[in-house]
């Protein structure tokens, strides 16, 4: 499974990112090619990619520029990374005060655990604020196994606008 979040706008030279992303996923021969072929190719903005395979282990975030690489981020459940977790920030620079959900995130899914982790949690974490806020119109959940489920959201009032 592949998501991706556009960061910025970009040029007219590089690959469409949707036509992109689909011709990944039906062309590669497996989840090793699928992330080379993401790293590699050159965008029409900049991105962060975040892959998924079928085996444990198996997922990666990718931010990219239009040409390059900038940063990986890897499953390692030996060290304790069971879990990458991405907002709309680059994950070495800090979030802005008025729109950190990094920190909330991450501790919603320590509380959750990865024995307890499913489209349920999953779900939770993303629809609890901060990570729901105005700005959320949908929450999609990905898995390899079980494809996509998208839900509209609506965050009540008071909710904060970003």
């Amino acid at each position: 499974a592949v998501e991706s979040t556009q960061r910025t706008a970009g040029d007219r030279e590089g690959a469409r990112m949707g036509i992109h992303e689909r011709d990944i996923m039906a062309h590669s021969a497996d989840y090793a090619a699928a992330k080379e072929t993401l790293m590699t190719h050159k965008l029409l903005a900049p991105a962060y990619y975040i892959l998924s395979g079928n085996s444990t282990g198996q997922g990666v975030i990718i931010t990219r520029s239009l040409t390059k690489t900038l940063d990986t981020q890897e499953l390692n459940a030996t060290s304790g990374r069971w879990y990458l977790l991405q907002t709309n920030y680059d994950p070495w620079e800090q979030p802005p005060f008025y729109d950190d959900r990094r920190k909330p995130g991450n501790i919603c899914m320590t509380q959750w655990g990865q024995d307890n982790t499913g489209y349920k949690s999953l779900f939770n974490v993303l629809s609890t604020k901060p990570n729901l806020n105005k700005l959320t119109v949908y929450t999609s959940v990905l898995t390899v196994r079980e494809g996509v489920t998208s839900w509209l959201q609506d965050c009540k009032t008071p909710c904060t606008p970003w």
